[in-house]
């Protein structure tokens, strides 16, 4: 084997020789540098270098010897295999732990032209918004944005009456409209009603048209301003995701003043909501909350199966009636694909394997359960510290029982306002609070990982408890609501909003009280200024708009 030490010895002297190692200087330097270099996060390349080298000389031993290189090619692969296993290893997580580096930043730029008056402006826009609570809010802000495309005027959006939860709430009875209209000020004028003398003027009503989803700038630049130009007042129908994802920076930002900063509760739900969450503070220094969304009408758009049988198959066959275009759908195959919810017994063994104690506070936000009170017992057997808003604001709530869209604000707040934020579908609600935990300084977000765990929980029976929990773990990397989620790709900008979070200088994480937090790598980030970076945006599994 003398051989073998000649080899590893040249291969240490050509590197310490190397000029890219020490441009020239002396030898001891060189391998100052050397153990230095191997001792950062790239030490994988000096490896790659070593092992390539050691690998050539060998080849051209091999010619001679023979017997040699099958010795220490297979050190130099055990080598390797062991470098690049040491820096893949993964820490357990923490569910509890959250980043403290990162903040929203959606400051209007210095080049962003003010709003245009309402005399100077292309006309009046109505927006007539579509769903639930949550998917109306989508669409409001999308409608600003809108509005400054156009140079429009805009009109206080439409909240929809007839949908599915037939609430009849108006934009004041849920937001603050006085708010509302003088925060985005600066960027668009914004007015409760279309002038009488405009109205009186009109030889016809309001054009009304439906633009297509995801429409880009330039299609209501071709197709919508022209129609507002000729009538001076247009109105936007069923507008719920009407505009794309991918707009140019300053337009992002303005998304996110929107629904981030301008779009506030008004004073009785947030006083409602905040009661809530101070009576969990005062019983829990911590609590988790769980959007179950396990409600009849979100079951049968799912198209699953739950267990319930014929009487279950025929009560959400009657509810799917209400969607003229969804296809049959076989529940197995759904279930299979990751499409269908979890059930609450589901999510409390999820909770519970991912290391969440049976004395763990949680607040469940949810309308009505499908199956009451017999669906719920087996979370609330894992989890006797259960809540809801029922449950610890009673009288407060009674004037907004009749106002499903109210009521979800209280849950909204609540959820927003936990430690720890569980989300059992991928829906509105899930999607708005996921952007805006990562813009209010990145508290963590679960969501199953429901592809892989539906053949899990199929598998439950199989395996002890322990085994069960350590692949349940396995299965939700990269749905844990950690920074490092983020990656380039297609994503809803509402629940990724990556042109507004920033990440604070290297200097203020080092200087900080939060050192102790784990830096994320440098290349999870796209630098767009020298004072923070942008994340960029994640991948993203399902395309559809679910109810609220």
């Amino acid at each position: 084997m003398g051989v073998v030490a000649e080899v590893w010895r040249s291969s240490v002297r050509l590197l310490t020789n190397s000029p890219q190692l020490n441009g020239g200087s002396h030898h001891k330097s060189a391998l100052c540098k050397w153990r230095s270099f191997s001792a950062q996060p790239k030490r994988t390349v000096m490896w790659t270098w070593v092992c390539g080298f050691m690998l050539f000389s060998l080849g051209v031993i091999s010619l001679s010897t023979g017997h040699v290189v099958s010795h220490l090619e297979w050190y130099s692969q055990q080598l390797s295999k062991r470098t690049i296993l040491g820096m893949s290893r993964r820490e357990p997580i923490d569910v509890w732990k959250t980043p403290k580096f990162f903040y929203g930043c959606s400051e209007r730029g210095r080049n962003f032209p003010p709003a245009v008056p309402e005399r100077s402006s292309n006309g009046y826009l109505l927006i007539a918004a579509s769903g639930g609570l949550n998917q109306q809010r989508t669409g409001i802000t999308d409608a600003v944005v809108v509005a400054r495309i156009l140079n429009a005027t805009l009109v206080v959006p439409e909240l929809d009456h007839h949908s599915y939860w037939k609430d009849d709430s108006d934009f004041k009875d849920i937001f603050d409209v006085n708010w509302f209209m003088s925060y985005l000020a600066k960027d668009v004028t914004i007015v409760k009603r279309v002038p009488d003398r405009v109205m009186g003027s009109m030889e016809k009503p309001p054009y009304t048209m439906r633009v297509p989803r995801k429409s880009a700038p330039e299609y209501y630049l071709d197709q919508v301003l022209p129609i507002l130009l000729r009538r001076h007042v247009l109105q936007l129908t069923k507008f719920d995701y009407r505009l794309a994802n991918d707009l140019d920076e300053e337009m992002q930002k303005l998304r996110c003043r929107v629904n981030y900063h301008a779009l506030r509760f008004t004073k009785q739900i947030q006083s409602v909501g905040m009661k809530v969450v101070k009576k969990m503070r005062k019983m829990a220094k911590r609590f988790v909350a769980v959007h179950l969304r396990f409600e009849p009408d979100m079951l049968a758009f799912s198209g699953c199966d739950f267990g319930g049988g014929e009487k279950e198959r025929a009560e959400l066959a009657e509810i799917r009636k209400r969607w003229d275009t969804l296809p049959d759908l076989d529940p197995l195959e759904e279930r299979k694909r990751g499409k269908c919810p979890l059930t609450p017994h589901e999510v409390g063994l999820m909770l519970r394997a991912l290391g969440f104690g049976n004395d763990t506070y949680i607040y469940v936000a949810s309308g009505e359960v499908y199956g009451g009170e017999k669906t719920l017992r087996p979370l609330r057997e894992l989890f006797p510290n259960f809540y809801t808003k029922e449950m610890l604001a009673n009288d407060e709530l009674k004037p907004l029982l009749p106002f499903s869209s109210r009521l979800a604000a209280i849950d909204y707040i609540v959820s927003d306002e936990s430690d720890v934020f569980i989300t059992n579908n991928n829906g509105n609600m899930a999607k708005i609070l996921a952007g805006r935990r990562r813009y209010m300084g990145h508290k963590r977000t679960i969501r199953p990982n429901a592809k892989k765990l539906s053949a899990l929980f199929m598998d439950r029976e199989k395996m002890g408890w322990q085994t069960f929990a350590k692949k349940l773990k396995s299965c939700q990397r990269g749905f844990m609501g950690d920074p490092d989620e983020f990656k380039p790709g297609r994503g809803e900008f509402h629940e990724y909003p990556q042109s507004c979070i920033c990440q604070r200088p290297f200097s203020y994480n080092k200087t900080s009280s939060d050192t102790e937090e784990e830096d994320i790598p440098e290349e999870n980030h796209n630098s767009t200024s020298p004072r923070h970076e942008h994340l960029s945006s994640a991948d993203h599994e399902r395309d559809e708009v679910f109810p609220d």
